[in-house]
């Protein structure tokens, strides 16, 4: 069995944590035969419920956890740990504005970030769930200026798996049969789920997807909306945010990470944006298509983009500058 790997999870005592926690433990992101030590952090408050989980964790039995470390101190969560996935963020809440929630996260992902500067390995892989997921990335990242900028991520695979499930719903196909869908931009409603490259297997046929659907205009409007859309909607029939699905996207982001992505295949991953070849501006954890070898990502370039969709994929990136510039004053300040 390989050396184990340590792997925080910050919320952990939240929801969505308590469905990704298996998934790792159990082997299903890093491999059937790594073993694991697990860090979970959260806040002195939560410390009671995370005793919990702990204690779930050591019920499961699962022989690739050699240990569970539970904490809500930061110098020991990052002590040299191998991937950071972080979940924990400041809600929004009622009557809150964006900017409001931006400052509140600013202080969260600031010392988190120099906490991976100080005490994580600099290899570290960094995976930001909490929103605003973009732009928090961008903290933690400006504040580990010894960890490289492609270490960094933010998670945009939830809105991917929901793109190929609309479309696999559509057409009555499995959501595997579904490829190559693109996320761009920002994980909020201004995000462009791209169907233009996107093909799909009907009747043992390859098709594009617009082929397949007949109905631009289902495509360019309620799909769109579905998707940009779809985490309120959860909230609305939940009264709860997503969990089950956001764990999956977390699983599936980090096992393409670890394993690479198939051959012909690309994933929607929130990543920095310098030097990219769709005039997307630089400094941004920006969404793109991408593709993994060896636990290096690589954008997909050369693909064609029509006016609709060159339209779209700016809009995006404008609020994502915006919240970059609002952050970097709170930056400066915190």
């Amino acid at each position: 069995m390989a050396e184990p790997l340590k792997v925080l999870v910050t919320g952990a005592a939240g929801q969505i944590a308590y469905s990704l926690i298996f998934n790792i433990a159990k082997g299903d992101v890093f491999g059937k035969d790594q073993a694991l030590i697990l860090v979970l952090l959260d806040i002195a408050p939560m410390m009671s419920v995370l005793d919990g989980v702990v204690m779930e964790i050591q019920d499961c039995a699962i022989p690739l956890v050699k240990q569970v470390i539970a904490t809500d101190k930061e110098d020991v969560a990052f002590q040299s740990i191998d991937v950071a996935i972080l979940v924990g963020s400041m809600p929004r809440r009622e009557g809150m504005e964006r900017k409001d929630l931006l400052q509140a996260n600013v202080k969260i992902f600031k010392s988190q970030g120099s906490a991976l500067d100080k005490f994580a390995k600099k290899t570290v892989k960094v995976l930001v769930v909490g929103n605003p997921a973009n732009t928090n990335c961008l903290i933690a990242m400006k504040s580990a200026p010894s960890i490289p900028k492609e270490n960094f991520f933010c998670l945009t695979r939830l809105d991917h798996n929901r793109a190929r499930a609309q479309l696999a719903v559509r057409l009555g196909v499995p959501s595997n049969d579904v490829k190559n869908v693109i996320i761009w931009g920002n994980h909020s409603s201004t995000q462009y789920p791209d169907v233009n490259h996107a093909t799909v297997k009907c009747d043992g046929k390859e098709m594009s997807v617009s082929a397949a659907i007949k109905d631009d205009n289902w495509l360019k409007n309620d799909f769109i909306q579905i998707i940009q859309q779809r985490g309120a909607a959860v909230i609305k029939a939940r009264k709860l945010s997503s969990a089950m699905s956001a764990a999956k996207a977390i699983s599936d982001h980090m096992k393409d990470i670890w394993f690479g992505t198939p051959e012909g295949e690309w994933v929607s991953m929130g990543v920095i944006s310098d030097g990219n070849a769709y005039n997307i501006p630089d400094g941004l954890i920006y969404s793109f298509p991408v593709i993994i070898k060896n636990k290096t990502w690589k954008i997909v370039e050369c693909l064609s983009i029509n006016d609709f969709s060159c339209e779209k994929m700016k809009t995006t990136a404008t609020e994502l500058v915006e919240e970059r510039d609002t952050a970097s004053e709170f930056l400066t300040s915190a």
